[in-house]
């Protein structure tokens, strides 16, 4: 299926909302995408138009929205757009909706500090073992990778 990617950078404009519902968390919140111009009669940067986006966060994106925004910081914001037109009381409006894949701070205009979210309650425990990565004391060879799909050195001369 063919869909529309975006890649918004803007403000946050409203609160994030979040909600817990039965499909799992979801939050939302506005963002605010103002183009900018140089006016060369100025001679300084201008804004332009505002759009504002309706920026949909579903399972732990919405979780960790709602914890790290605040009204007022910038972010990027990546997903999908879904253009909506309604007719309500006799008059048409259009929307402009983003399902957001990934969301974060705008690192051109400032700093960050990231934080590792806890795990997701439906994480699944890894079935294959974990490789040892450590090189042995007495200088010889380590166990082979079990993640690799070569045949070990032993096994091609045999």
């Amino acid at each position: 299926m063919n869909e529309t990617m975006v890649c918004a950078v803007g403000r946050v404009a409203t609160q994030p909302v979040y909600r817990e519902v039965a499909s799992g968390p979801s939050a939302r919140f506005r963002l605010a995408v103002t183009a900018r111009y140089w006016d060369r009669e100025k001679n300084m940067w201008t804004d332009g138009h505002t759009n504002f986006f309706t920026v949909w966060a579903n399972r732990q994106l919405a979780t960790n929205t709602a914890a790290s925004l605040t009204v007022g910081e910038p972010v990027i914001v990546q997903g999908r757009l879904k253009v909506r037109t309604d007719v309500r009381d006799g008059q048409s409006w259009t929307s402009a909706d983003i399902d957001a894949v990934a969301i974060g701070h705008d690192l051109a205009r400032g700093t960050s500090a990231f934080r590792r979210g806890g795990k997701p309650e439906t994480a699944v425990a890894s079935t294959q073992p974990e490789p040892n990565w450590e090189t042995p004391a007495d200088g010889s060879a380590p166990p082979p990778d079990p993640f690799s799909q070569q045949p070990s050195e032993e096994a091609v001369l045999t």
